[in-house]
């Protein structure tokens, strides 16, 4: 009996996948194909085109190859959405655990996995239903999570402290990608914002009146305030 989709994720960790490499006789390919090489294809999708155009078909075009040959390396989409993420989670740098320099370590995890998801535009959207199971995407949470502890965070509250820091980062980079999209005619200036609040009925006093402070901020200003704030509220439970 063939091994099932989950007996190979479990296994591709440790050992090749039987026929892994192997030429095709499909096309004039210059490199085997590979999960290395499925993953490198769909992140150059990705970045040049979002997350939204990302298709096994088109992951197998840019191989050269039918999409069936992809399958005896990769299991399905979701397989995939996983090893993008991992890799992405391999080129974080992850520091020592510091109990002086707890904050600073996470708030530079963070930084670097906002950067990486802003370079795939939507790619964050992957991550946000997928709980951490390969060991790539381990290796994140694993640091993450003895940073806090070394910090003084009991564990609970640092349990949930790095899914709250994870969400926050995915959230905020998918915003980006959006609001980025070509096409969208939803968004809106700053300038056109503050119009429309300053037009708004006496029934929104406060609106109104704050309307500068709800538009406001430039570059990553808003990120960094909410780490800080996450960051003040794991310190103080």
């Amino acid at each position: 009996m063939p091994p099932t989709p989950q007996q190979r994720r479990a296994a591709r960790h440790h050992q090749p996948v039987p026929g892994a490499g192997a030429p095709s006789t499909r096309g004039r390919r210059a490199k085997p194909i590979t999960v290395d090489a499925i993953v490198d294809a769909a992140l150059d999708i990705v970045a040049r085109e979002g997350y939204e155009a990302l298709t096994m078909r088109r992951v197998a075009a840019a191989l050269e190859t039918g999409p069936a040959s992809l399958y005896a390396h990769v299991v399905n989409k979701d397989d995939l959405d996983e090893l993008l993420i991992g890799r992405l989670c391999t080129a974080i740098d992850l520091p020592e655990p510091d109990p002086a320099a707890w904050r600073e370590q996470i708030t530079g995890i963070c930084t670097q996995m906002r950067d990486l998801y802003l370079r795939y535009p939507g790619l964050s959207r992957a991550a946000l239903a997928a709980a951490p199971t390969n060991e790539d995407t381990l290796r994140l949470s694993e640091s993450m999570l003895a940073i806090l502890l070394a910090g003084g965070i009991a564990p609970q509250t640092a349990a949930w402290g790095i899914d709250s820091l994870a969400l926050y980062v995915n959230a905020y980079t998918l915003e980006i990608s959006l609001v980025s999209r070509s096409g969208n005619e939803w968004v809106v200036s700053r300038e056109e914002l503050l119009d429309r609040f300053s037009g708004l009925p006496d029934t929104f006093p406060q609106t109104r009146r704050y309307a500068a402070e709800l538009t406001t901020g430039h570059g990553h200003e808003r990120f960094d305030f909410t780490i800080e704030l996450l960051l003040d509220g794991l310190a103080r439970r």
